[in-house]
């Protein structure tokens, strides 16, 4: 049975491509504008069955920023694996190519086409290579910024001014790839380090019986708004990150030392060890007791 193979038409996704007599108007004669410009642009999100293949390269840089799932290209044979929070940017070339989704984790993107008068120069003075692979980055909000509004110019048309404007924000957004740290979002830095102070400030506190208003008010957020950060930081909401905690310092007492179920349930701030067993079976899938017995087992 053949694999499905789709290029485009996802739901939700955004993609145009600018008609060569446009971009070619824009560039004639203006020795600026030929030497960046986009020519397609889109946007893929969750995109199974994503698959393209062009046999004889292209006459383009791809540039490609994954936010979530994988992806993969093979060039001449060679795999590159793409995943969340990578980007790779794919230099012209005539070399047989091929790129899509992973079957399981497809991948969302954002993605544009660009080219110059002399786009191997460009590639070569900015260390753009065929093999490269993908690079990691934070988060690139500004990018996903830069590229919203290229998107929306070029909804309004494909007028000079559009087109101009389009291949002018083309540079700052490959800025925000090829020099991140010049661009990193304070705010995201800042959302990092709250998250990370908070998580220092659970495992001080494994014996109080913190609630998620308690964190989200030390950090003078609202109960939801705190909460969806944590969760997009860590994975886990801030109740079951601190469950965590406290379960994986029970297992470190019951492992090392010979104090009663019932006091480390109170030492991690529970009153009923009843209820701290059953939190405790449900996560490690076996009783406090019997971690302890298997643990006097294997010193044993």
């Amino acid at each position: 049975m053949n694999e499905k193979k789709i290029q485009d038409g996802f739901e939700g996704e955004k993609y145009i491509s600018i008609p060569a007599s446009a971009w070619k108007s824009v560039i004639k004669g203006n020795r600026v504008m030929n030497q960046l410009y986009v020519t397609y642009i889109g946007y893929f999100p969750k995109a199974a069955y994503h698959y393209r293949e062009r046999p004889e390269g292209c006459t383009d840089n791809i540039l490609i920023y994954c936010t979530r799932g994988k992806g993969w290209f093979i060039i001449n044979d060679k795999r590159l694996d793409v995943g969340p929070n990578e980007f790779i940017i794919v230099p012209a070339t005539k070399v047989a190519m091929s790129y899509g989704a992973d079957i399981n984790d497809p991948w969302t993107i954002y993605w544009v086409h660009f080219s110059g008068k002399d786009i191997d120069t460009f590639n070569k003075e900015f260390n753009i290579n065929l093999y490269d692979g993908a690079q990691q980055i934070l988060l690139n909000e500004k990018g996903i910024q830069i590229w919203e509004s290229m998107y929306q110019n070029l909804e309004l048309g494909y007028s000079k001014e559009n087109l101009t404007n389009t291949n002018l924000c083309m540079y700052h957004l490959l800025a925000t790839f090829l020099y991140p740290e010049k661009h990193s979002s304070v705010k995201v830095q800042d959302e990092k380090n709250m998250i990370k102070e908070t998580v220092a400030y659970m495992k001080s506190n494994l014996s109080e019986r913190l609630t998620v208003e308690d964190l989200a008010s030390k950090n003078n957020l609202s109960t939801s708004h705190f909460s969806k950060m944590f969760k997009k930081s860590t994975g886990m909401s801030p109740m079951d990150y601190l469950i965590h905690l406290k379960l994986q310092r029970a297992c470190v007492l019951l492992y090392n030392s010979e104090t009663k179920i019932k006091e480390i349930a109170t030492s991690l701030g529970y009153d009923d060890p009843f209820h701290f067993s059953r939190l405790f079976k449900k996560s490690m899938r076996i009783s406090p007791n019997q971690y302890r017995t298997n643990r006097r087992k294997k010193l044993g």
